[in-house]
């Protein structure tokens, strides 16, 4: 049987004659290389690539602070004593320290004094105010083992017999929320992802739609002369293989580029207030390798998916003027 590409040039020699005896024109692929559906089509992949980065790049920094937020409460807790009348504070806070250290599991019980307390209110209540005058409860950190915590129940009915005013905190209701904020974070994101790709998916299908009703007098002629269909699915598949890959490699590029803009401008202006509250939430604003890791990967696949739809599209077309052929 005669090969395509041999039955590709028998067709171009056809044309000729068939029209009049025109010129011979010179060989191209039977999918046009530039075109504007194809220029549009980079565009919508790049948009969506880099929407789709964005998406995976917020998770990964939602997912690392909520980890290092976890991490770093499971390694303490905070005794808290509340001042009243006729208590002494120092004595209540050194006795409240002695209980703790005694416990298994507690590594270290550290009192914050009066003036890393003052510190800790004066955003708020200004400097230069007189601490005996306001009942400001005062602390003792307590550093925890986190592969051997303590007793939290027995050190809170040892604390309350030796210092009735003190309250453990083991910001244990504070860790199942964020867990449960990171999760459902990571959840929504992943939806979003996955809502993307599939717009990418379906704008890939009516490209390749367009491109195949733009071409099907040729596809036709093709395929009814010999040429199999998995020779014409090739063709459209490199053709929007190279399609896909540049959008895909351009928006991956971008938003990499806003990642590691955003983590410039964070160590730039590390010392600010601004930036410090951005610090706290999002951590340095960087995605670490694992998230340009996954930034590769989502170019990856947008490539991927949108060589596959190609292809199945086309033989789906094929596979209908096969259909229509038998019928008539």
């Amino acid at each position: 049987m005669t090969e395509p590409r041999q039955l590709i040039e028998a067709v171009a020699r056809a044309l000729p004659a068939l029209r009049g005896g025109r010129p011979q024109r010179e060989m191209t692929s039977i999918v046009p290389s530039q075109n504007v559906a194809g220029s549009a089509l980079i565009l919508v992949i790049a948009i969506m690539t880099f929407l789709s980065c964005l998406t995976l790049g917020a998770v990964t920094l939602v997912r690392d602070t909520a980890s290092a937020w976890q991490t770093q409460i499971a390694r303490e807790a905070t005794i808290q004593i509340k001042p009243e009348d006729g208590l002494d504070m120092e004595a209540a806070l050194a006795d409240a320290q002695r209980v703790a250290v005694g416990f298994a599991g507690v590594r270290s019980a550290t009192i914050v004094d009066r003036g890393a307390t003052q510190r800790l209110l004066e955003p708020w209540l200004g400097a230069g105010f007189d601490l005996d005058e306001l009942p400001v409860p005062r602390l003792v950190i307590v550093a925890i083992d986190p592969a051997g915590p303590p007793d939290f129940i027995a050190l809170r009915a040892a604390l309350a017999e030796a210092v009735p005013q003190a309250v453990l905190d083991d910001h244990r209701t504070w860790v199942d929320r964020l867990v449960a904020m990171a999760n459902t974070t990571v959840t929504i994101g992943v939806s979003v992802l996955a809502l993307m790709l599939a717009a990418t998916v379906l704008a890939i299908v009516f490209a390749t739609r367009g491109a195949m009703a733009g071409n099907g007098h040729i596809i036709e002629v093709l395929h009814f002369v010999g040429a199999e269909a998995r020779f014409i699915a090739r063709e459209f598949r490199h053709h929007f293989l190279l399609i896909g890959m540049k959008g895909a490699a351009a928006g991956g590029l971008a938003a990499a580029a806003v990642f590691l803009g955003f983590s410039w401008w964070s160590s730039l202006n590390m010392a600010t207030p601004q930036a410090d509250q951005a610090t706290a939430l999002f951590g340095n604003f960087a995605i670490g390798a694992s998230g340009y890791a996954g930034v590769v990967l989502i170019v990856l696949v947008v490539g991927v998916l949108t060589a596959a739809t190609s292809h199945l599209t086309v033989v789906s077309y094929l596979g209908d003027i096969d259909a229509t052929r038998r019928e008539g």
